[in-house]
């Protein structure tokens, strides 16, 4: 699990604009780059991202937006990216 974890942050990361690595870092690593991408694009600091939001700082969350805010709140959390990359590798 902790393998798909770190497969589905790489691909989120990557096609957010983080450079691949060679190797493949930690989920703990991983983690904390998403983390960093989401603080950064979080403009107003609500701990939340708006569309937005999403599509001026994690273009490819803005293009799952819908799926990832599966409760239609209008906004989608950190919790809920991770949780969304975490599920996607596990198909």
């Amino acid at each position: 699990m902790k393998i798909h974890f770190v497969l589905a942050a790489a691909a989120l990361l990557a096609a957010t604009g983080a450079q691949a690595q060679a190797t493949a870092p930690s989920a703990d690593s991983m983690k904390q780059q998403i983390q960093d991408r989401f603080t950064k694009a979080d403009a107003d600091h609500d701990g939340k991202l708006s569309r937005a939001e999403a599509q001026a700082g994690m273009p490819r969350v803005a293009a799952k937006f819908d799926e990832i805010d599966a409760a239609h709140s209008g906004f989608v959390t950190l919790e809920q990216i991770l949780k969304f990359a975490a599920a996607a590798q596990k198909k």
